[in-house]
């Protein structure tokens, strides 16, 4: 508190010369403590991998969705507690039916996701939408936002609606959807949708998870010409064109003929199944039994010549290799003496006095030749 003689020097209006002014010193400030933060609640512990299996073996969606959000941790006590229940959760998983979907922006993929998923509850299945998000490429943040285009799924107990931020690694959040779709499998539901970010780097790391990859497109876009040079349709089983209702159903019907001539021009798929085109409009829901209807016939069909299993373990493969690669890279780039070198190797390359292929090979010979493995 301020003596006499210090108020009137700092506050000079005080001064007896000059009584007409006053300043008050003002009251005394409250603490800048929230004062009901110790009625917050604590945080929950971290639950042990054997109550997450107990939960999520039970069908809890609370359980499985905080097991999901350990898988998708980096922290790696998340990640340990993750992996053993995957482990003990795989036994359990294999069980149902696997379809990614894709398309283009705007082609429709969460309002058809929300009519095929509610013909999907009708017939008494239970239902996981794994949908990967796009992240900012400046921010590293993600909408999450495919819930709110899905009204009908939202409310339904059978749905479990996962959005997942790619965060700039699509080789990554593929591996952890991949693992969310075993414990989904565990926790009782029988059919997957992967929802991809659209047409690109992730339909190839989408097609080796899923076991029915389909295509929506639109009619009037220009990708009825181009289709013959797009790679997504080869790994197509079935395409649909969606918004095939009111002024825009004949353009549809000319669409759907242009794709069946171009996949004419593709070589036979392994499974020997030859996809469809069909049309149909999922905001009016009109024909969605159709695409069901050849989604069930494709597989009776890969089934019954044992493409299906063939396919499975060729996926089971791919991921185990996946799963090195990732983990060998993780060890590499982690290593202090690693990235230490990899900071003066960087200046010299930006300065234009090392050439980008000699810093990497002296950055992996030093990772050899030290036995940093």
């Amino acid at each position: 508190m301020e003596n006499q003689a210090d108020w009137h020097t700092i506050h000079p209006e005080n001064d007896p010369h000059w009584k007409g002014l006053t300043v008050n010193q003002g009251i005394q400030q409250p603490p800048n403590v929230n004062p009901y933060a110790h009625l917050r609640p604590k945080r929950k512990p971290l639950p042990t991998a054997g109550e997450l299996v107990e939960g999520i073996l039970k069908g809890d969606t609370t359980t499985l969705a905080r097991a999901v959000t350990l898988v998708e941790s980096m922290q790696h006590a998340h990640q340990a507690i993750a992996q053993e229940v995957i482990e003990k959760c795989l036994p359990h998983s294999g069980h149902s039916q696997r379809i990614g979907i894709t398309g283009v922006p705007g082609a429709g993929k969460s309002t058809s996701i929300d009519e095929f998923g509610m013909h999907i509850l009708k017939q008494g299945h239970k239902l996981a939408v794994l949908a990967i998000d796009p992240s900012s490429e400046r921010t590293k943040g993600s909408i999450l936002g495919d819930k709110t285009r899905m009204e009908k799924l939202s409310v339904q107990q059978d749905a479990f609606i996962r959005p997942s931020p790619s965060a700039g690694s699509l080789g990554g959040v593929a591996r952890k959807t991949r693992e969310t779709i075993v414990l989904c499998e565990a926790a009782g539901y029988d059919r997957i949708f992967v929802e991809t970010v659209g047409v690109g780097q992730s339909e190839t790391a989408v097609h080796s998870m899923v076991d029915f990859f389909l295509l929506i497109q639109l009619a009037g876009t220009g990708d009825e010409l181009q289709g013959i040079k797009r790679g997504i349709m080869e790994m197509a089983d079935g395409i649909v064109i969606n918004k095939c209702d009111g002024d825009n159903v004949e353009r549809a019907k000319l669409a759907q003929a242009q794709f069946r001539n171009a996949l004419m021009l593709f070589p036979t798929p392994a499974s020997g199944w030859t996809p469809e085109v069909l049309c149909y409009s999922g905001y009016y829901g009109l024909n969605i039994d159709m695409v069901w209807d050849m989604i069930d016939r494709y597989f009776d069909f890969v089934k019954l010549n044992g493409y299906f299993e063939q396919r499975r373990n060729e996926q089971n493969r791919y991921w185990m290799y996946e799963t090195i690669n990732e983990q060998l890279r993780d060890h590499f780039y982690n290593n202090p003496a690693v990235e230490q070198m990899l900071k003066e190797k960087e200046r010299l390359v930006l300065d234009n006095r090392l050439s980008s292929f000699i810093a990497a090979r002296d950055v992996t010979e030093l990772y050899f030749k030290n036995d940093l493995t």
